[in-house]
């Protein structure tokens, strides 16, 4: 199979039980051995973040219970989530990427586009690409992936489920019906459970239902995401790379997926506080300050919005978090369940200003917070963190909280890069 003249061409390299296999690399013990990455039992975190293929054999999945997957595999054996660990080897993957594309687009942790168009000269066809990457990232690193081939970034993705581990699919616009079409609703990327559930209640069960059914009905149901899923199920994607430049990075955010649909304030003042904290502990690791604080809610229906206001600069956890606060409890609606929260620091370059009107005092007059003491804090748990791990210090509001899986196999860092 070949690429037509002046057909774009997208890969989307999806990594294999990724947490498990980094894993696997250091805990040679557990190569062979049904085995997984799990969360704590005795909380709301004890759940499978990510099993290898040998405990997938007894019908374990990502987000099964703990005590289900013993009633499948009473003998897997289980090692605790070590994020810092995931994400370091997470920048090695994208380094190796960029070695194949200029346009390296990061998805989430464990998955990335890539645009190869024009590259046959260097690295062949696009299946010997897709072969050559899959072949030498295994060698280098030890790792896994599967790679899904389209002429755009929603079909790539689709293309890169199809066929794991290690598998890479093909999938043009031509083989949609056959290959698209017959699955799920559900399946679809950008399409979660409520929505699946209010597509079967419309009796549009298959993508090609959803493919078939008016856009104008749909729109009327969903609102913009109505006509997106329309076009998505018609291999329409008119979405373009944004390119990650690994030393130029403009914001540096975090966000998660929460497990339950959240209407609590209290709670998602928890969730974006632990969000808050890991964007700091990143900004002072690549000795990044911002003057802008950004906050990203995704609500039920995958309407989203975005609030920012400016501060000034900062690295500390307490000063990111707090502008996040104030943006959450000006824009939180009761009534609408929230399923996602982000939060990111960004305008790194801009020159130093001047002491504004603080956002640390309830009474709204000029009240320079202590910054010396909040960076000794800040300090203190950075070198405790540092040589006993990150579980050993935290705040203590998240401490007395499940609100937040800080092992929540959804969670997403997104450094953002011009």
């Amino acid at each position: 199979m070949v690429a037509m003249q002046g057909e774009k061409i997208i890969f989307l390299v999806d990594m294999n039980a990724f947490f498990i296999t980094c894993e696997m690399l250091r805990h040679r013990e557990l190569v062979g051995k049904p085995a997984a990455v799990a969360g704590n039992p005795k909380t709301r975190t004890g759940i499978i973040l990510a099993a290898n293929y040998e405990a997938r054999a007894f019908g374990i999945k990502t987000a099964m219970t703990l005590n289900e997957a013993r009633k499948r595999c009473p003998k897997m054996l289980l090692v605790p989530p070590d994020h810092a660990y995931y994400e370091k080897t997470s920048e090695k993957v994208m380094e190796f990427l960029a070695g194949f594309s200029p346009i390296v687009e990061q998805n989430s942790i464990d998955e990335a586009w890539l645009d190869m168009t024009g590259t046959q000269g260097i690295f062949g066809s696009p299946l010997e690409a897709a072969e050559k990457i899959m072949n030498d990232l295994r060698e280098t690193l030890g790792l896994w992936c599967s790679i899904g081939i389209s002429e755009n970034k929603f079909l790539a993705k689709m293309a890169s489920d199809m066929k794991k581990p290690l598998g890479i699919t093909w999938l043009k616009k031509t083989d949609i019906e056959k290959m698209l079409w017959p699955l799920p609703v559900g399946a679809m990327y950008g399409i979660g459970r409520k929505s699946t559930e209010t597509l079967t209640r419309m009796g549009i069960r298959s993508i090609g239902d959803l493919a078939l059914t008016d856009s104008g009905k749909l729109q009327k149901k969903f609102g913009k995401a109505g006509l997106a899923m329309h076009m998505h199920s018609m291999g329409i994607d008119n979405d373009s790379l944004v390119p990650s430049v690994l030393d130029d990075i403009k914001s540096i955010g975090k966000s998660v997926t929460l497990p339950q649909d959240l209407n609590d304030l209290a709670k998602a003042k928890v969730v974006l506080m632990k969000l808050a904290d890991e964007v700091s502990t990143r900004a002072r690791k690549r000795k990044k300050k911002g003057h802008t604080v950004q906050i990203t809610i995704k609500y039920s229906d995958f309407t989203s919005i975005t609030r920012q206001c400016s501060i000034p600069e900062t690295d500390l956890s307490k000063r990111i978090y707090l502008a996040g606060i104030r943006l959450l409890e000006k824009n939180w609606d009761a009534k609408k369940p929230v399923r996602l929260v982000g939060i990111s620091l960004t305008d790194f370059d801009s020159p130093a200003r001047g002491m504004q009107l603080s956002i640390f005092n309830l009474g709204g007059e000029e009240c320079p917070p202590s910054e010396e003491k909040d960076e000794k804090i800040q300090k203190a748990m950075d070198t405790i963190r540092e040589k006993f791990g990150n579980d050993k210090v935290s705040w203590g509001t998240l401490l007395k909280t499940d609100a937040y899986h800080p092992e929540n196999p959804k969670e997403k860092e997104e450094d953002f890069k011009k």
